[in-house]
């Protein structure tokens, strides 16, 4: 007799790897449609996962491309729960948190009054 491969909630699986705080944030984002199931978008919280399935879904500003490899019993520490998944999220380019003034800082006096002057319109 074969074992069936073992089984777990999304939402408890998601809370036990400790990517969402509470497991009832990661049922909210599961029921708003946020998370991906071996490329489908599923809407319900009591979905199983199981080893092989792989899960998309946002986090901050990350999409986050995870495989589950095992199903964990409690959430424990965060070194057993980065043994339940194989993080398969690509690179991504770090922008600049805010773009510099190309005239590298504030104006001097000299261009203070050149800025003055130019505001003016010529007028006195």
């Amino acid at each position: 007799m074969s074992e069936a491969a073992p089984k777990l909630r999304i939402d408890k699986w998601l809370w036990h790897a400790r990517f969402f705080k509470t497991r009832s944030l990661a049922a909210k984002q599961v029921s708003g449609g946020h998370v991906r199931l071996n490329g489908s978008k599923t809407l319900k919280p009591a979905q199983s996962v199981g080893p092989g399935d792989v899960l998309t879904f946002a986090q901050g500003n990350v999409i986050r491309v995870v495989e589950v490899k095992a199903v964990g019993t409690r959430r424990g520490p965060a070194p057993e729960a980065q043994e339940l998944y194989l993080d398969r999220t690509p690179k991504q380019e770090k922008t600049p948190q805010n773009p510099r003034y190309e005239g590298k800082g504030r104006p001097d006096k000299k261009e203070r009054r050149a800025l003055d002057l130019s505001r003016r319109d010529g007028r006195p």
